[in-house]
């Protein structure tokens, strides 16, 4: 056992190492004395007992390293957004024509996510697609209203909100539409779809991830 525990070095390798060699009672002393450094809560018959029982397996303690803590991002408060008019489009950009491109984008995004609007498409897939979708760049007509003064408005959706909708009409006038209380159509490649706007009156992000109830409604 102690052969393999303290096998000699060869002439040549101490040579070349510049050591000098020493014999096994030494070299016994020295692993005896390592093994005191790096075990010192172990008493000496213990440090033996391993020797010769088993391989030895130095402790080592890893450090854990301390995660850096997530710094919360700051958002603009609502009173910020309104002090700062993030939100408000300037008069020179409330044309029309300045929005078709937005209008294009949005039929092909709405085809897509339809999965080609086919003619054969059915009507309850299209709806529940529109329930959840994105409609800024949508054109949309105010059908039936309790103020008869919102009836006929017909535009482009630039921004919506939870309560509202902000229209740009063709006379590139900048509406400003209530949900509630207004029934509004959309036509798509054909389809016509009809939002409840007292029934939608979510944000766009809250809406992808609502679950609607496909089910009649007379109320406005």
């Amino acid at each position: 056992m102690e052969g393999v525990l303290y096998g000699g070095l060869p002439r040549e390798a101490a040579k070349e190492l510049r050591l000098q060699p020493q014999g096994s009672e030494e070299a016994k002393a020295f692993v005896s004395a390592f093994l005191k450094r790096s075990m010192p809560q172990k008493k000496d018959e213990a440090i033996q007992d391993v020797l010769t029982r088993k391989a030895v397996v130095l402790e080592h303690h890893c450090r854990r390293r301390k995660q850096p803590k997530r710094r919360k991002t700051k958002t603009f408060t609502a009173k910020q957004r309104r002090e700062l008019r993030l939100f408000e489009i300037e008069p020179e950009q409330q044309r029309y024509e300045l929005f078709l491109p937005l209008h294009e984008l949005w039929k092909q995004y709405i085809r897509d996510l339809c999965y080609g609007l086919k003619p054969d498409a059915q009507p309850q897939m299209v709806q529940s697609k529109l329930l959840k979708a994105d409609l800024h760049g949508a054109i949309v007509t105010v059908t039936k209203s309790k103020c008869p003064s919102y009836v006929g408005i017909t535009g482009i959706i630039l921004q919506e909100f939870k309560h509202v909708f902000k229209i740009i009409t063709k006379d590139n006038k900048l509406k400003v539409v209530p949900k509630m209380n207004n029934v509004f159509s959309l036509e798509t490649d054909g389809f016509i779809s009809y939002i409840y706007g007292s029934k939608f009156q979510f944000r766009a992000s809250e809406r992808s991830a609502k679950k609607f109830k496909l089910k009649g409604t007379i109320d406005l």
